[in-house]
């Protein structure tokens, strides 16, 4: 409490956190808040999270703004609560020049000249309701934080009649109208449109301008320390999976009316590296320097994608679920994913990565290691060709699985062997010998 007002503080969301990103204040100087209510969405190098108030009142001055990175403990708001609004009966009478000053708004959010470092940034969702109602954003005033159009802006300047109703076409190559694209899962719904800041470019440029967004930044960052630091190496070894196929066929019928999910060849997959780990345990390990640290827990991260980045959400103590088990866990993550619901816990204690790239049609590919984990394995495209078998032709479903690794733990004789063993795994799923629970 300072000056009769409660501090809002940065939380540590998770024992190794130490700061995080504003992403963006839901809540504005004046705005009224009540206890636990979301004030602002944070980003840290694990997940987006929203940020509830732990005082009821009014929010009186924001401390960070949208974009900055603040330490765990640090005040980020400062807001007035009802005890400190309610007046001392038994205090003498004072002035009301000594009363606590009027809230401070946010620069720019009267859309004056301080407005215009955030004037001509605009959300996919400002566009393309100005675009479905013709508005014209230049002649909307912003109250967003620095003069930000705010779609509740672009709602009142309709409500005035200014708007021409006449629906204004999107930017050529707009990010806001693309399709959206998701992989890794077998997504049967499309993962949630990303809020993607766009900067306008004057009439007649031929580029426009994408901010990088805190989760974007935390990719580059750590893609650029996986690359770095760990030495990759990379194997690739191919399976008959006709007999998977033909399983899974058979029983994805039954299984979505009992359990009101699909059953993805995901989960299959899952059952057959979890196996092989379990045979090679050194798989499931991460470099210390002066040691190897090996992992008794088996807990699967899968490398699930969608338009405005890429997420490795955890299937814990995975080696104690039966299939069934796995595609349960596997829809849970995809739906949280879907729905940014995804917390903290989530996405923490991951010791090797899956990732599915065949779910867009892929059949090689070469993916970086989940830092710091010692491998990552991708899962092609299931393909039929014609595969010689006894002397004789056959149409066979094949797939390609590729395994990236940390060649300062793994060598190709121990990756050599899991690998095969994985295909040893999948290849035994059969209708006779396999079930689901």
């Amino acid at each position: 409490m300072r000056d009769g007002l409660h501090e809002i503080v940065m939380p540590q969301l998770a024992e190794s956190l130490v700061s995080a990103t504003i992403e963006r204040w839901l809540k504005q100087p004046g705005d009224t808040v009540e206890m636990y209510e979301p004030i602002c969405e944070i980003n840290t190098d694990k997940v987006n999270a929203e940020l509830p108030s732990t005082v009821s009142g009014k929010l009186v001055k924001i401390l960070a703004g949208e974009g900055e990175t603040v330490t765990v403990g640090a005040p980020i708001c400062l807001v007035e609560t009802a005890a400190a609004e309610a007046p001392d009966r038994n205090a003498p009478d004072r002035p009301r020049e000594a009363a606590m000053p009027r809230p401070e708004r946010a620069a720019g959010g009267d859309g004056g000249e301080g407005a215009a470092p955030m004037r001509g940034r605009y959300s996919p969702a400002v566009q393309r309701l100005a675009a479905e109602h013709g508005v014209n954003l230049a002649e909307v005033r912003g109250t967003g934080l620095g003069g930000r159009i705010t779609r509740k802006d672009v709602l009142n300047h309709i409500e005035s009649g200014r708007a021409s109703g006449r629906p204004a076409g999107p930017l050529p190559d707009d990010p806001a109208r693309m399709p959206v694209r998701s992989g890794g899962l077998h997504l049967s719904e499309e993962p949630k449109t990303p809020v993607i800041e766009v900067e306008a470019a004057a009439p007649g440029d031929s580029e426009y301008f994408i901010d990088v967004t805190p989760l974007r930044h935390t990719i580059a960052t750590r893609m650029r320390q996986s690359v770095t630091e760990i030495p990759h190496a990379w194997t690739m070894i191919e399976a008959d999976v006709t007999n998977l196929v033909a399983l899974r066929n058979k029983l994805k019928d039954e299984f979505k009316k009992r359990e009101g999910i699909n059953l993805t060849y995901l989960a299959f997959f899952l059952k057959a590296v979890i196996n092989a780990i379990k045979d090679y345990p050194i798989m499931n390990s991460v470099w210390a320097v002066d040691k190897i640290i090996v992992k008794r827990d088996i807990n699967i991260s899968l490398a699930v994608g969608t338009e405005d980045g890429v997420w490795t959400p955890v299937i814990k103590n995975a080696d104690q679920k039966n299939i069934a088990g796995l595609a349960r866990e596997i829809d849970d993550l995809a739906r949280k994913t879907r729905e940014g619901r995804l917390s903290l816990s989530d996405m923490q204690g991951g010791t090797f990565t899956v990732n599915n790239t065949g779910s867009f049609g892929s059949i090689l590919s070469q993916p970086i290691i989940n830092y710091p984990q010692a491998a990552l394995i991708t899962f092609e495209s299931i393909v039929k060709r014609p595969v010689v078998i006894g002397d004789m032709i056959a149409i066979r479903s094949m797939v390609n699985l590729c395994l990236s690794l940390d060649h300062r733990i793994l060598d190709g004789v121990i990756c050599g062997r899991f690998l095969q063993r994985v295909k040893e795994n999948l290849e035994s799923f059969s209708i006779e010998n396999t079930t689901l629970y």
